[in-house]
């Protein structure tokens, strides 16, 4: 979690992305003050022009007081062009800088709290919440300082015009001031309400978009249809709610002004009809309740959009606030790390000690696993689908924190071993492993200082050297979005490549050999147990095949240990294991 560098003890919010560019905001402030007060000036240049130099027959006056009628319209013109080209700036860079530590942050989240928010909520923030908060740092900017400058100015103006038509325009301004704010509060609350239900449409969509080539091969494609059509359906039952409560505002607003508008001419035209004041009082009046009417418009459509923006700022703050993956793993979401106390040196390379973990909290998904590997043995895991076979990796490489028991490397139990240092421990093929759209070389590199030589080393090993070279580029060769100008097994071979190209300490195998052929998949074992005997193994798998072969193989059953043991030993003493190598070697 990002710190606050003057006060370590506090972490950074949205709040705080703004003081940064305080003194940017004050001159567009300053900019806007001159361009609105030019602004203001003019009614009151025209009431002295109507009511005492043209009675007066004063052309050369007159001519003056037009070329400053002129200049205040050209100051205000610029002024406010420049203010609103500077708040545009400064919201931009506010939103940018916020929106790649919000990113950052999603990375640093641990695969707990990302499943806490879900992956489309992350996405929703990064874009719609953020594009909400800019538009509001720049309408404040650009409305929020006009606004009240027109609004507080010509109140005061106008008193020096005429006090009781001064009176009417002030109680119009309590009450409409009241209206805004109590539908601005409520839309806070319903705007978020909205921000939730486009989380789930970016949910279904990024469904939809991954499983389409599933989709199209079921025929699903009319039930994907009314799916969606639900989802938008609620989108636009909450949107058309939050539009027709913070829409209220605008007819409520018009008839005030317009009733106040009403009351004005009246009243003024008895108060000129009896010499209390003079028609280029009413014109002036007339002018500044017309800005300031036009002011109140503004300073609603602020209020309607910094409620947009204060609910995506909370939905932000949420995960800015988070707690990452260290602060999970270290108990203390303030960030303080303890110390690592390393444990004496362990003759074994990866331990687990009575290890049980649950996702949801209810079921355990592990329960009371234990087992020891030395340097450069290999660990068989097998069992059904949902198991548990992924959960056990999943926690060696700290991605969830165990709910008790010990995971140590070299004796030192993972939780206190930094990050980035863990994490140069493994090389891993994952089930949901991705090739990037470039060349084969960096998809194997993968931004690692990783040599030409030790990429081929390593492809030659994960036997993907051979369709490599057939390849027109060779190495050079540029993948497609996905890879999709890539065979299964082809993807697999290059993941595991990339895997083993960094030389780790463990190897994770996550369901990694599944689309090579036996022969295939046989070689490849081989070369890994002759190439890397210093490098401890770990290989998930469907087929006994591949890991029969283990120094040690873990049989899961619905989160349980069925058996573990050697092939031999579990081919006598594991009915479960027996039964799955019977099936499949039939």
């Amino acid at each position: 979690m990002k710190k606050n560098k003057k006060n370590p003890n506090e972490y950074i919010t949205v709040i705080d992305y703004i003081r940064p560019y305080k003194f940017a905001v004050i001159i567009t402030v300053t900019v806007k003050f001159i361009g609105t007060f030019a602004e203001l000036i003019l009614p009151s240049v025209l009431s002295y022009m109507v009511d005492t130099l043209a009675p007066a027959k004063d052309l050369r006056k007159m001519i003056l007081y037009g070329l400053l009628m002129v200049f205040c319209a050209l100051v205000a013109l610029i002024g406010n062009i420049s203010a609103n080209r500077m708040a545009a700036k400064t919201a931009s860079r506010i939103t940018g800088k916020l929106r790649h530590d919000v990113y950052v942050k999603t990375l640093a989240l641990s695969c707990q709290k990302t499943d806490e928010f879900t992956v489309p909520t992350l996405i929703s923030r990064l874009t719609s919440d953020t594009y909400n908060l800019h538009n509001m740092l720049a309408m404040v900017q650009k409305g929020g300082i006009r606004g009240p400058i027109i609004v507080i100015g010509g109140i005061i103006i106008t008193f020096f015009l005429d006090r009781v038509l001064t009176l009417i325009l002030v109680c119009l301004m309590f009450v409409v001031f009241i209206i805004i704010y109590f539908i601005s509060r409520k839309g806070i609350k319903i705007f978020g309400d909205v921000q939730k239900s486009n989380d789930d449409m970016v949910g279904v969509l990024r469904e939809n978009m991954d499983g389409i080539r599933v989709i199209k091969a079921l025929s699903k494609t009319e039930y994907e249809k009314q799916r969606f059509a639900k989802i938008n359906e609620k989108i636009y039952k909450v949107d058309s709610k939050a539009n027709i409560t913070t829409g209220l505002s605008g007819p409520v607003l018009n008839i005030f002004l317009n009733l106040g508008f009403c009351f004005v001419i009246l009243i003024g035209a008895y108060r000129v009809r009896d010499g209390i004041i003079k028609p280029g009082v009413i014109i002036a009046f007339l002018s500044y309740f017309t800005i300031i009417l036009t002011a109140m418009m503004m300073i609603n459509r602020i209020f309607m959009q910094i409620s947009k923006g204060v609910a995506s700022g909370k939905r932000l703050n949420e995960v800015l606030l988070s707690p990452t993956d260290d602060d999970y793993i270290y108990g203390d979401v303030r960030g303080k790390k303890q110390e690592s106390k390393k444990t004496q040196v362990s003759d074994y390379h990866i331990s687990f000690e009575n290890v049980t973990f649950s996702y949801l909290k209810r079921k355990n998904n592990i329960e009371n696993l234990s087992f020891n590997l030395k340097r450069g043995e290999t660990l068989g895991i097998i069992g059904s689908t949902g198991s548990g076979k992924t959960t056990i990796v999943n926690l060696l490489l700290r991605f969830y924190k165990a709910d008790s028991g010990e995971i140590k490397i070299n004796g030192e139990n993972i939780n206190f071993i930094p990050r980035a240092e863990l994490y140069k421990m493994f090389g891993s093929a994952l089930q949901t492993d991705f090739l990037m759209s470039d060349t084969i070389k960096e998809n194997i590199r993968f931004e690692r200082e990783i040599s030409d030589e030790e990429i081929t080393y390593a492809a030659v090993n994960a036997l993907a050297d051979n369709f490599i070279k057939e390849k027109k580029d060779g190495y050079g060769h540029m993948l497609d979005v996905k890879a999709a100008n890539l065979s299964g097994g082809q993807k697999q071979r290059l993941l595991i490549a990339r895997a083993i190209a960094g030389k780790p300490d463990i190897l994770i195998l996550d369901d990694s050999c599944g689309g090579l052929d036996y022969k295939t998949d046989s070689i490849l074992r081989k070369n890994l147990a002759k190439n890397y005997t210093q490098c401890t193994k770990i290989i998930v798998a469907q087929r006994a095949s591949t890991i029969m072969n283990a120094d040690l193989i873990i049989v899961m059953d619905d989160g349980e240990v069925a058996g573990m043991g050697s092939h031999d030993y579990l081919m006598e003493n594991c009915v479960l294991y027996r039964e799955t190598v019977n099936a499949q070697m039939a």
